[in-house]
């Protein structure tokens, strides 16, 4: 059981593709709350980084600590560039994902997740946290063991139910085979697995890792009972989060309504019972719409132990947004001409996404080459002849169909990979100067930003925390 008083009130949104960056957990977590580095591809955000010169030093910092050299300085020897990627150059990519991976492949998602989680404990004795999200399977076991290896402290995981991760922490925090259930369409449920074996990169004995806790992130008390009751090992605790989330969020249960404009329609079925929360007896944060004074006050009153905060923190100078979103973003709620849309088409998942529009300003889907070339959501796809394939909804529509998908499935889907890998200033370049446009997506909270940046055009991690825990104005 975890004790209720030793817990932060504030839990950093983990938010994907590198907006929870290093910087920004490190930032949280030196001020007592919980900092959460997302790692969803994180293996290509390393790369990247390195490509792009890595100017201060800190990706090679970090590797140098990894406790296998040898797979720090091939990562060197091949991506990094001293003088930084010329103008133009498309970025060097890593093999994509398969169900069956080769030990090297697995040994740069270590390394990634190591160097994340590494960079954000540096410096305080805080407590730092790692977001995955369940859909991404294949990468998720050597991510997850090399974030340990780091000494990550909480795993928060969504957008699916997690299981067979509460096992998958005790085993590999004994270094021993992990393995997860994988989902494969033309397959027998359950009978294709994910497997990961620390032994096969630390041959030697070694001490044992320490065990993250572990935060499944739900939509519904019920959920949370089930993973309670079904999880093959122990849950330590949840985030509660609601439909005004950014990112992914839950679709409505029961059948899916649209409003006119095409958003989908939420109702009372939608509503966390706090009750039931309050009845499985583990610390449980609320998420979505709450990142608030009174959000958090609210959240304390019915039990909870605090909440999850993304919004505000996205756009704090220490996060992985570009500067010039996070300018149009800002000037575009002080204007209120900012508006946040939920997609029910846009991400390959299936999920509704929250995606930002600006009034007059860039579109919510850009014109984009349909292309699958990082494939962090592919699918694996088993033929009547028996092949295995890997397919996406966003990649060239021949292509899918020709991997046995349906013509329907692609239409509006949106390549969120290379999106998101552009928000945070790596975007692919393209054939004739073109390069992959970004897709930002935020909370509902966004609407709000000018309450708390009272004309500010800029902020930090730590005004977000004081105004939140009502220690001080954020706000000269």
């Amino acid at each position: 059981m975890v004790e209720q008083h030793s817990l932060p009130r504030i839990i950093q949104g983990g938010m994907g593709l590198a907006v929870s960056n290093w910087r920004l957990a490190r930032s949280v977590a030196a001020a007592g709350q919980l900092g959460v580095v997302s790692c969803t591809g994180i293996d290509s955000v390393l790369i990247r980084r390195l490509q792009d010169g890595d100017m201060c030093g800190s990706m090679r910092r970090a590797m140098a600590r990894f406790p296998m050299p040898d797979v720090s300085e091939y990562v060197l020897r091949r991506f990094f560039r001293p003088e930084g990627r010329p103008d133009g150059e498309p970025y060097r990519l890593l093999p994509m994902w398969r169900q069956s991976v080769s030990p090297l492949r697995q040994q740069i998602a270590m390394l990634a997740a190591y160097v994340e989680v590494s960079l954000a404990k540096e410096g305080h004795d805080g407590t730092i946290g790692m977001n995955l999200l369940t859909k991404v399977q294949m990468p998720t076991l050597p991510t997850l063991y090399g974030a340990m290896l780091a000494g990550v402290n909480v795993v928060l995981m969504g957008a699916g139910i997690p299981r067979e991760i509460p096992g998958a922490l005790d085993a590999l925090a004994r270094h021993e085979a992990a393995s997860l259930k994988y989902d494969v369409e033309g397959g027998a449920p359950g009978t294709e697995l994910l497997t990961f074996d620390p032994r096969v990169h630390f041959p030697a004995v070694i001490e044992p890792l320490q065990r993250p806790l572990f935060f499944p992130i739900v939509s519904a008390a019920s959920l949370a009972q089930t993973l309670v009751r079904k999880s093959n090992g122990r849950v330590d605790g949840f985030v509660v989060e609601g439909p005004t989330a950014g990112g992914h969020n839950a679709p409505p249960r029961g059948a899916l309504r649209l409003t006119d404009e095409g958003e989908p329609i939420y109702g009372e079925r939608d509503v966390v019972d706090m009750a039931t929360m309050r009845e499985i007896g583990l610390p449980f944060y609320l998420a979505g719409g709450a990142g608030s004074p009174e959000g958090l006050e609210y959240a304390v009153a019915q039990g909870a132990a605090g909440i999850q905060v993304g919004t505000l923190f996205a756009y704090a100078d220490e996060s992985g947004f570009t500067p010039e979103i996070k300018q149009r973003v800002l000037e575009a709620a002080a204007n209120r001409r900012l508006r946040v849309w939920t997609d029910v088409r846009a991400s390959p998942t299936g999920y509704p996404f929250k995606v930002v529009r600006i009034a007059n300003g860039s579109t919510p889907t850009p014109a984009r080459e349909r292309i699958c070339d990082l494939g962090y959501l592919r699918v694996a796809v088993n033929t009547s002849e028996g092949k295995r394939l890997y397919r996406c909804p966003s990649e060239p529509i021949d292509q899918y169909v020709a991997k046995g998908g349906s013509v329907a499935d692609t239409e509006n889907r949106q390549c969120l990979c290379n999106a998101l890998f552009a928000c945070v200033g790596q975007a692919q370049p393209r054939d004739q100067g073109l390069v992959e446009p970004p897709i930002v997506t935020s909370g509902d909270d966004a609407l709000h930003l000018a309450r708390f940046t009272r004309g500010r055009s800029s902020y930090e991690a730590r005004d977000v925390l004081r105004w939140l825990l009502r220690e001080e104005s954020a706000v000269a």
